[in-house]
Formats: C-alpha cells, structure tokens, sequence
C-alpha cells in the first residue's frame, strides 16, 4: 500500500467487496461470519479484505470476549471527501456554463424557428 493515507484510503475503496464491507458496517458493527454471508468467498478471503480495511483506518475489530466485532471508522472518508469536494467546485461551475450555453443555443434555435 502506498504511504499516503489518501492514495490507501483509494486503493481500500477500489475493491467493490470492500465497498459492500463499508456500507453494511455503516448500519451496524458486525462480525466477520456476517459480514461474509452476502458474498461467494471465503472467511480467509473476507479477512484479507477486513485487513486492507483496517489498515487504511476504515473499520476497527473489537474485542469482545470470543466476539471480535468491527465497527465502521469514518474520519478517512471524510478525508476523501473533502479532497473531492476541491474539484466538485470546479464540475459544478463547467456543468453550469454548459447548461448556460445549451439555454443559449435553444433560445437561437427558438428564435430562428419564429423567424421562418
């Protein structure tokens, strides 16, 4: 994994396994049997996944007796966010210029169909 914390956050969130992870640990902490019944893997291969999630900082494991359960840990997706949110400006302003000239190109059209 690289040494940034961005590009392992990325690299954790570029596996769609670890994805449906994050997004069944954000209704509730669950244990690593849970957490593979939706999918066609094994335990070892969740595990795998559990790990390279836990090493980004996305999820932590409990211990709990027997009971190991792991919690969704949402301050690196935070930090996705906000450096997404630096070029979200950027999109939003391109998508209203184009929306600004297809109302432009409408109205010639508009007004060159009133002409004829």
């Amino acid at each position: 994994m690289p040494d940034d914390p961005l590009s392992t956050t990325f690299a954790a969130l570029a596996d769609p396994t670890r994805r449906a992870i994050l997004a069944r640990l954000a209704r509730s902490e669950a244990t690593v049997t849970e957490l593979a019944e939706p999918f066609d893997v094994s335990l070892p291969a969740i595990s795998r996944h559990l790990k390279v999630l836990e090493r980004a900082g996305l999820i932590e494991r409990g211990r709990e007796a027997q009971w190991r359960p792991c919690r969704l840990q949402a301050g690196p997706l935070r930090e996705v966010n906000e450096w997404i949110a630096r070029y979200r400006a950027h999109w939003e302003e391109s998508l209203d210029r184009l929306d600004q000239y297809l109302t432009e190109l409408q109205q010639e059209k508009q007004k060159d169909d009133h002409h004829r």
